[in-house]
């Protein structure tokens, strides 16, 4: 049987691109614990802050996944923006339960720490 050069070329380089592959994908994954360790230390570091607020807005992101068995699921991420008494304004991931009872325009007092809710107080 004979080998073409192209058969020589393809049994050298499928192996270096595999590795290729698998080290950027490994790369990616360390960066991103990484940047959620730090994140989660910069919000251990930062004080927990209870500040007048109001909801202005609520918002949901859903996440479809595919299966190989077919079989298909979905997750959905819970985000609400309030605006502080300086007007500034803060998105915040919360939990489904919390999205749930929360309203545009409810006034109250918000806490977080850094990026990190904590809850919304309504005032009554």
């Amino acid at each position: 049987m004979l080998f073409s050069p192209f058969d020589d070329f393809m049994f050298n380089a499928v192996p270096i691109f595999i590795f290729v592959i698998f080290i950027l994908v490994f790369g990616l994954i360390i960066v991103g614990l990484v940047g959620s360790a730090k994140e989660w230390k910069k919000n251990n570091d930062s004080p927990v802050l209870t500040v007048d607020a109001t909801v202005i807005a609520k918002r949901t992101n859903v996440s479809h996944h595919h299966h190989e068995n077919m079989h298909s699921s979905s997750s959905t991420t819970y985000y609400v923006t309030f605006e502080v008494a300086s007007g500034d304004r803060i998105e915040f991931r919360v939990r489904g339960t919390e999205y749930g009872i929360l309203v545009e325009q409810d006034m109250g007092k918000l806490t977080f720490q850094g990026t990190r809710y904590i809850e919304f107080k309504r005032m009554q």
